[in-house]
C-alpha cells in the first residue's frame, strides 16, 4: 500500500498572494478605498489636499479611491492620520 497524496495546504503568504494576483482584492482594499474616499469628502478634502498631508501624490490617491494597486501599511497609517481616524486591520479565524 502506498501512502495517499494529499495537497500541501498553502501558507498564508501564498494565500495573500494568490488572492491578490487572482484579482480577489475586494475583501480588503475596496472596503479601504470607499471609506477613504467617504472620509475625505466628509471632511471637504480633495484628493490633493489629502494627497499634501499624507505627503504623497494626487494620483496615488485615486489609484487608492478606485481601489487600483493596494496601498502599504505605512502609506495606509499616514491617511488615517491625515483623515483623523484610526487604522483597525483584523485577524478573524476562518471557519473550518
Amino acid at each position: 500500500m502506498g501512502a495517499r497524496a494529499h495537497p500541501e495546504p498553502q501558507r498564508p503568504l501564498e494565500r495573500l498572494r494568490e488572492r491578490i494576483s487572482t484579482g480577489d482584492r475586494g475583501w480588503f482594499f475596496a472596503q479601504i478605498a470607499g471609506r477613504v474616499s467617504e472620509r475625505r469628502a466628509a471632511m471637504g478634502l480633495s484628493q490633493r489636499e489629502l494627497a499634501e498631508l499624507v505627503g504623497t501624490t494626487q494620483s496615488a490617491i485615486a489609484r487608492l479611491e478606485r481601489g487600483g494597486r493596494p496601498p502599504r501599511i505605512d502609506t495606509l497609517l499616514r491617511i488615517a492620520e491625515a483623515l483623523e481616524c484610526e487604522l483597525v486591520v483584523e485577524l478573524v479565524p476562518r471557519d473550518a
